[in-house]
């Protein structure tokens, strides 16, 4: 595909994950607009060694493609696009990037455009795509270039979420009084803690509950439905972790009778060394109120640490409504360092 760009002509091509060249070409347009002019703690790119694997091997819940766009043979923009295969039919999620030093010429919205009608050709009408700024700006992200693009191109901010960094390590002595101040309101909830696949008695409801994240977080004016949670396709995820030299560390909260009540997560890389990432954290809504939230991640954090040495960071997201969940992150000792926005619209 050729589109004019203002200076010279942007040649589009679909990125053949198992191309080395071109796929490390497209990989290098994104990690360098994700690093330009960012706080180092909010820079939260995937890496080559995790992004190669997972778009050689899909797997069954999505069908993600990527795209180079080259001017005069030069890699200057990179597109992605995923589909979700089993639930949320109507929807297809975006993002673009373009080199730093290639900005200001059009090649974001002539890239934009592109995703927007591979989007449309595969019956998708409902399209998101996130883009970040500083803490410190206008809270909707105005002024700010990704918000901008993507308002004009007649997308709408639908949910805004904090990036916040908690320093590690964090005093054992600090975690365990949490978790001690934590512990009389939850006396009837036990706590499980594991480290990688989810344990056999546990992945039914492990695959259920995580599953219930897409609408039990808060969506803002998105256009999310519940997502397909079994055990087959939480073994593929396992399978992806694995090929990706990603490792989980998590918690749940157990009912008298055995059934999780809550979860959270956080991963680490090794091709990340010293981050961390806090994935989900979900309290079913008839246990809330009993301080479980501090409990999961008191308890997660603990065992990353006792598991992981060198780490010095673990990076979480919570949108400005989440105000139970930021308390927590609080309490943690979480520090905001950046906005994120998801925004919306129809094809």
């Amino acid at each position: 595909m050729t589109a004019p760009s203002g200076t010279g002509e942007l040649r589009i091509e679909a990125v053949d994950p198992f191309d080395d060249d071109t796929f490390e070409a497209w990989h290098a347009v994104y990690l360098s607009s994700q690093r330009h002019v960012r706080e180092p703690a909010a820079v939260t790119a995937w890496t080559l060694g995790e992004m190669r694997p997972q778009m050689q091997a899909q797997g069954s819940k999505r069908w993600a493609g990527a795209f180079l766009g080259r001017v005069d043979e030069v890699p200057v923009a990179s597109g992605y696009l995923a589909t979700p295969l089993l639930d949320n039919l109507a929807q297809a999620q975006v993002s673009l990037d373009v080199g730093p030093d290639h900005r200001g010429r059009g090649h974001g919205s002539t890239m934009l455009a592109h995703l927007l009608r591979q989007a449309a050709s595969r019956g998708r009408d409902v399209v998101t795509a996130e883009t970040s700024w500083e803490w410190d700006a206008p809270v909707d992200g105005a002024g700010r270039a990704g918000p901008a693009l993507l308002r004009r191109h007649g997308f709408e901010l639908g949910l805004t979420e904090v990036l916040r960094v908690l320093d590690l390590p964090v005093a054992a002595e600090r975690l365990h009084d949490l978790a001690a101040q934590a512990a009389p309101h939850h006396a009837a909830y036990p706590l499980r803690s594991f480290v990688g696949r989810v344990p056999d008695e546990l992945a039914e409801q492990w695959a259920a509950i995580t599953a219930s994240l897409s609408t039990e977080a808060p969506v803002g004016s998105l256009s999310v439905e519940a997502e397909t949670g079994d055990v087959a396709l939480l073994r593929e995820e396992e399978d992806m972790l694995a090929r990706q030299a990603r490792t989980r560390y998590a918690s749940v909260a157990l009912t008298a009778d055995g059934q999780v009540a809550g979860y959270t997560e956080i991963v680490t890389t090794e091709h990340e060394p010293g981050k961390a990432y806090q994935w989900g954290t979900v309290i079913r809504r008839e246990h809330r109120g009993r301080r479980l939230g501090s409990a999961v991640k008191t308890a997660t954090l603990l065992l990353l640490q006792e598991h992981v040495a060198d780490l010095h960071s673990v990076r979480t997201w919570n949108a400005d409504s989440n105000t139970h969940m930021v308390a927590v992150n609080d309490a943690l000792g979480y520090r905001p360092v950046e906005r994120l926005g998801t925004f919306e619209r129809r094809v």
